[in-house]
C-alpha cells in the first residue's frame, strides 16, 4: 500500500472553492491543499451522470475512480458489468471505472471525493 505523506499545514473552505464546474444539476466545489485536491460534489434530484456529466466529458461511462463519503442524500451506482450500490448519507464508498449513477429521492446527494476531484466532470483537452 502507498503511503501518503502530509507536509504542510493548511485550510482551506469549499465555500470559496479554488475552481467551480456547474454541468446539469450538478455543483462540484474543488480546493486544493497540499499535495491533494478534495471535491464536494452536490447533485440536484433528477441528475444522472449519463443525462448530466456524460456531454461533458464525452465517454460512455463514468472512467474515473471515486473514494467518498456521502453527507447527504441518496446516490445509486451501477456498473457496467451489472453491479449496483446505493450510497446514503454516513457511507464511505468506493466506485471503480465503468459505471453510471443517479440521485435517488428528493433530496440532493452531497458527497465529498478524495480521489475524482481533480477530473471529474471536466471536458476533454
Amino acid at each position: 500500500m502507498a503511503t501518503n505523506l502530509v507536509t504542510q499545514l493548511q485550510v482551506k473552505s469549499h465555500n470559496t472553492p479554488d475552481e467551480k464546474r456547474r454541468p446539469d444539476k450538478s455543483e462540484i466545489d474543488i480546493v486544493s491543499v497540499g499535495d491533494y485536491t478534495i471535491g464536494r460534489f452536490s447533485f440536484e434530484p433528477g441528475w444522472r451522470w449519463s443525462d448530466c456529466i456524460k456531454p461533458v466529458v464525452q465517454t460512455d461511462s463514468c472512467q474515473n475512480n471515486h473514494v467518498g463519503f456521502c453527507v447527504s442524500g441518496k446516490l445509486t451506482v451501477e456498473t457496467t458489468d451489472g453491479g449496483r450500490i446505493d450510497i446514503a448519507a454516513g457511507d464511505s464508498y468506493t466506485i471503480p471505472p465503468g459505471h453510471d449513477a443517479w440521485v435517488e429521492g428528493g433530496e440532493p446527494f452531497v458527497g465529498v471525493e478524495f480521489l475524482s476531484a481533480a477530473s471529474f466532470a471536466k471536458a476533454p483537452e
